[in-house]
């Protein structure tokens, strides 16, 4: 049974390449699988290959895990259609479009025809494998993390907020750094005495009567 041999690229990721040998009576989901076993990524989502020309315009649509639209219009499935079905130049093309709610699209084309198999080798086989695929939910949004607003910045400018002023409230107030109140009496207790109590004696004074309270005798 021949072999194809086909060269895996992501359109977006030139430096990362996988080939990959097929047999060529296994299907177009044969194919899918392989790649997504030498990608890492889950191959359970809706997926296309289509037949290309050396532009890598789009063709003929064959797809897994259809939608309504694709089952409508009645696109091949990839598990019912053999790659030899659709192979008519020694450098045949397939743009592959996987998982269309988050896609990676990639370029598939055929390398070689190999007459021989290897003996003991299980096909679908990668046999090359350059670069490290993208995660495949890299660009997945996370909705319990979320930007600041316009109206957060609004804010902080109204109240000119610096944040070199938030250190050094933070270093005033840092309770470690503070002395231990001492409650033992002695010395401090006479010294609060001695000023606190200082005018103690101004109690009898109305406000008006105060020292420096701007009665009518200070005009």
């Amino acid at each position: 049974m021949a072999l194809y041999r086909f060269r895996v690229t992501f359109e977006d990721y030139d430096d990362v390449t996988r080939e990959i040998d097929v047999k060529s009576n296994q299907t177009f989901e044969d194919l899918h699988r392989a790649i997504h076993q030498s990608t890492g990524y889950n191959p359970e989502f809706s997926s296309s290959f289509y037949i290309s020309n050396d532009q890598w315009t789009k063709g003929e649509e064959i797809t897994y895990l259809p939608n309504q639209r694709r089952i409508d219009r009645g696109v091949s499935l990839m598990n019912k259609v053999k790659l030899l079905s659709f192979i008519d130049d020694p450098h045949q093309k397939f743009y592959y479009t996987f998982n269309f709610d988050r896609p990676f699209d990639f370029h598939v084309e055929l390398m070689k025809i190999i007459l021989d198999e290897t003996p003991g080798t299980t096909y679908p086989a990668v046999v090359k494998s350059v670069g490290e695929a993208p995660k495949q939910f890299g660009n997945a949004f996370n909705p319990t993390v979320l930007p600041p607003t316009t109206e957060d910045f609004d804010f902080l400018n109204e109240m000119a907020f610096n944040p070199e002023d938030a250190e050094d409230f933070s270093e005033v107030t840092d309770t470690d750094d503070l002395p231990e109140e001492k409650h033992s009496g002695g010395e401090e207790e006479e010294e609060e005495d001695e000023f606190g109590n200082e005018f103690s004696d101004d109690e009898g004074f109305d406000d008006d009567e105060r020292p420096g309270r701007g009665g009518s005798d200070d005009y």
